[in-house]
């Protein structure tokens, strides 16, 4: 290993880290960690826990990833942390340690935390994830790729699921789903439009955004009930599209239920 580790630092001799590794001043690395190439831990942070980084990672100043989880269920045992590569977790961001043994809270690629964030345990976190100041994840939640969460404490509730491409406003109490696509906000967080800003940053073209337009109209400006709204997508002319099919499956998995229009 050649890697920059400051003389304050405490690394257990069981950790592993990985070629290009730097460990900042008072920083804590656990005997389970594992740290991946090129990723930089930041001046007093605390990585413990049965924990993987993937590579060119950043924890900043005073993070907190690996820990135990703060569910009340836990019995003991080696749950851990799995996070991928290209993740920058900011200032005073805690990720907590899954359940239960043979349990991960997972994160995926090129995330971003925003200072004061909170993942909690069991979550499954994909890539792209833009997550604002102060965000909330509780235990079990799901979160596709490409989402964004404003700040200002947003709070999403456990065993919620986020769909790819949406879009959560700041300061936002989100009890039920939100769909792929879409944009919600509020309390409790209702559907306000399409993520039309974020789906053209992502490189949706007209005829994508107009699909997608469609389905928003359908599912929540038509005057439909859910399943009324799901057998209008499936025979219209949008059915085929690839949208409309992840839309459908999104919808059709609920576990939680929809969040509703406003």
């Amino acid at each position: 290993m050649t890697g920059e580790i400051h003389p304050t630092a405490i690394v257990d001799p069981h950790a592993e880290l990985a070629e290009g590794v730097s460990v900042g001043a008072y920083s804590i690395i656990g005997p389970g960690v594992k740290l991946g190439v090129g990723t930089k831990i930041w001046h007093q942070a605390n990585i413990w826990g049965n924990t993987t980084i993937g590579e060119d990672c950043e924890v900043y100043p005073f993070a907190s990833v690996g820990m135990r989880t703060q569910d009340l269920k836990f019995k003991g045992g080696n749950p851990g942390t799995l996070i991928g590569d290209r993740n920058v977790i900011r200032e005073y961001v805690s990720i907590n340690a899954a359940t239960n043994e043979g349990e991960y809270t997972e994160i995926g690629d090129d995330n971003l935390f925003l200072a004061y964030c909170h993942v909690g345990h069991c979550c499954k976190i994909g890539n792209h994830l833009i997550a604002s100041n102060g965000a909330t994840f509780a235990g079990h939640v799901i979160v596709e790729d490409h989402v964004g969460i404003g700040g200002g404490g947003t709070a999403i509730h456990q065993f919620c699921h986020i769909g790819q491409h949406a879009f959560i406003g700041g300061c936002a109490k989100v009890e039920q789903d939100i769909p792929p696509f879409m944009l919600g906000d509020g309390h409790p967080a209702k559907i306000r439009i399409f993520n039309k800003i974020g789906l053209e940053r992502n490189g949706f073209n007209p005829e994508q955004l107009s699909v997608i337009k469609r389905i928003f109209k359908i599912f929540y400006r038509d005057g439909f009930n859910r399943q009324q709204a799901l057998a209008e997508l499936k025979k219209g002319d949008i059915a085929d599209s690839e949208e409309t099919k992840a839309f459908i499956a999104f919808a059709e998995s609920t576990e939680r239920g929809l969040a509703g229009g406003s």
